[in-house]
């Protein structure tokens, strides 16, 4: 068998990470937020998925990003898609961006990783009076041909499950996914939830691309390199070859209004 190109899936990181559901934006219509002329910060903006979507709604967006490799991607790809989206290499605890300026916040996928306090701190710091926080998270669901031989073989290295990244490790109990931490955290600091819901729809990866999707995963996993490559190679043998596979997931939103 062909080894795998390790360099061609770091690249493909940035494309398998888009899996955000096509209808995500209209979600966020019909609960009346609407993008359109306003002011939106993106928190861990990685490789711009999220920026480029709300830049499609014709907001005044800027993404923030502490990682240099991550914004060159999204630089690479805002080129590609023929976006001029503004980019801060910062992070959500000290964006760098004015104060009481925003109409709206966004994270997606990150808010776990954060150091939250002070991004709560930093996020009332940026709103409006009367902006919104919104906070998204994704993530695949069991059942696919893909799924089932990825965790055929992490079972021999981990048991079958990986330790949840960040917060998600540490907390009693869940709500969609969501620590139920993070709802007090929000209340104690002046925002009230307007909304929380949850949406399913598939996603279809190449090979290459799944194999980037499950080594995004086992970088917050903790596997080092050496693990990594290993499991990757396993995972990569065991999938059926076949031109795409369609994999369910599931997005869960929380919206919430800066009250205080």
């Amino acid at each position: 068998m062909k080894p795998i190109d390790f360099g061609q899936v770091a690249n493909s990181y940035a494309k398998s990470k888009a899996d955000i559901p096509v209808n995500l934006m209209d979600s966020l219509l019909i609960r009346n937020i609407n993008f359109a002329g306003k002011k939106v910060a993106v928190l861990g903006a990685g490789t711009g998925a999220l920026t480029r979507k709300i830049a499609l709604r014709n907001a005044d967006v800027i993404g923030v990003e502490p990682s240099k490799e991550l914004l060159e991607q999204a630089k690479i790809l805002n080129r590609m898609k023929n976006f001029s989206i503004p980019y801060q290499q910062r992070n959500a605890e000290d964006t760098g961006l004015p104060a009481s300026e925003y109409d709206f916040v966004t994270v997606i996928w990150e808010w776990h990783g954060f150091n939250r306090e002070k991004a709560i701190s930093e996020v009332k710091r940026i709103l409006k009076a009367n902006g919104a926080l919104i906070v998204i998270d994704t993530g695949f669901l069991t059942g696919s041909v893909a799924v089932e031989k990825t965790f055929g073989v992490l079972d021999k290295y981990v048991g079958g499950s990986l330790q949840p990244a960040g917060s998600n490790a540490e907390t009693r109990q869940c709500i969609n996914g969501f620590p139920v931490e993070w709802f007090e955290e929000w209340t104690r600091n002046g925002f009230e939830l307007r909304d929380f819901y949850r949406m399913n729809y598939t996603v279809s990866f190449t090979k290459l691309e799944w194999v980037g999707r499950v080594d995004s995963i086992l970088r917050l996993g903790g596997f080092d390199e050496s693990e990594r490559k290993m499991v990757l190679e396993e995972i990569y043998r065991a999938l059926p070859e076949q031109d795409s596979y369609v994999v369910p997931h599931e997005c869960n939103v929380c919206i919430l209004r800066l009250v205080e």
